[in-house]
């Protein structure tokens, strides 16, 4: 723990070099989802899901073969852990003049299947069902909650501090959404509510841990005005250091249990976590205050400049008084 005792790095040094490492993996993530789409969940695409649960060993590719008569394009794949024997079958919304009807047949169409295939005896552990409606709805209103909480986030954070420093905390937030989404793509975790809930706790932690540093800048302006914004804004990412961190690792921690021993339920959920506390605390200490000091001294160069020629212009009308 000595490596928070009294710590004095230089983060800003880097501030570059992290906008440069976000920007590339943000950049690969959007590549992979512009060609592969964004994986959503059954909560937005709306569908079938059906978990099954075999007495015998039964491979993926035995439950295609037998779910290959069911028409539209199929998911199949080993649902929790090997040893547990369950296979999720996921069939897309399939189109019908009645909505109720075609729910039912979807889920009916499965087990059928199954039972048609002289596979090993099995049993039916979960059925999720979501209608395009439904799917379409619920997509809307998780944009709505996450659009909402960045505007309050701005609000609260240009009135409490100043413009520069609310756009750096919501350049932080875009960026742990974008990598937390670039991460889901990457390892294959669908988009459904309990990701979108996820995503917006992330949010909320990184911007409190922002919060937090911004609000020892503001104390530490009040004591160190002739210092450079580059020097407080490093000397209050130190001073936070301890907090952040220790913050992060005990809740990271907590995720971690939750991710390997949650269940399969809650796996997507927890790795969201997982992925949105680590890059929170990178874009905390890099990126928000990266970009409110850039911003900052942008806002600065253009102010010097119209205060000199106001200056010169002074200057220039008091010669003409001594003149005359």
């Amino acid at each position: 723990m000595r490596i928070f005792n009294n710590p004095n790095y230089d983060f800003i040094r880097w501030r570059w070099h992290a906008i440069v490492i976000s920007s590339v993996v943000i950049l690969a993530g959007l590549g992979v989802i512009v060609q592969r789409g964004l994986p959503l969940g059954i909560d937005f695409s709306g569908g079938t899901i059906v978990v099954v649960k075999f007495a015998d060993e039964v491979s993926e590719d035995q439950i295609r073969n037998a779910v290959e008569v069911i028409p539209g394009e199929k998911v199949v794949q080993q649902y929790g852990d090997l040893d547990d024997r369950e296979i999720l079958v996921r069939l897309p919304q399939m189109e019908a003049t009645e909505e109720g009807a075609n729910i039912s047949e979807g889920a009916d169409q499965i087990v059928e299947a199954i039972q048609g295939a002289g596979l090993p005896d099995f049993e039916v552990i979960s059925t999720e069902i979501v209608g395009p409606v439904i799917g379409a709805d619920l997509q809307q209103k998780g944009i709505y909650a996450t659009l909402a909480s960045i505007i309050g986030i701005t609000l609260y954070i240009a009135f409490r501090f100043r413009p520069s420093f609310a756009l750096g905390a919501i350049a932080a937030t875009f960026h742990d959404i974008l990598v937390t989404l670039t991460f889901l793509t990457f390892f294959g975790y669908d988009l459904s509510l309990n990701v979108v809930a996820a995503i917006l706790t992330i949010t909320g932690y990184s911007v409190n841990d922002t919060i937090v540093i911004f609000d020892r800048v503001r104390e530490n302006l009040r004591g160190r005005r002739r210092d450079s914004l580059e020097s407080i804004v490093n000397t209050s990412v130190n001073q936070t250091l301890s907090r952040t961190v220790i913050t992060a690792g005990t809740t990271f921690l907590a995720v971690a249990s939750l991710f390997f021993f949650g269940g399969e339920v809650l796996r997507g959920f927890a790795f969201t976590m997982l992925v949105g506390i680590v890059s929170g605390t990178y874009s905390t200490i890099f990126i928000a205050a990266a970009i409110a000091i850039i911003l900052s001294q942008k806002r600065r160069s253009t102010a010097v400049p119209a205060s000199s020629a106001s200056s010169s212009r002074v200057a220039e009308k008091s010669r003409r008084v001594q003149t005359s």
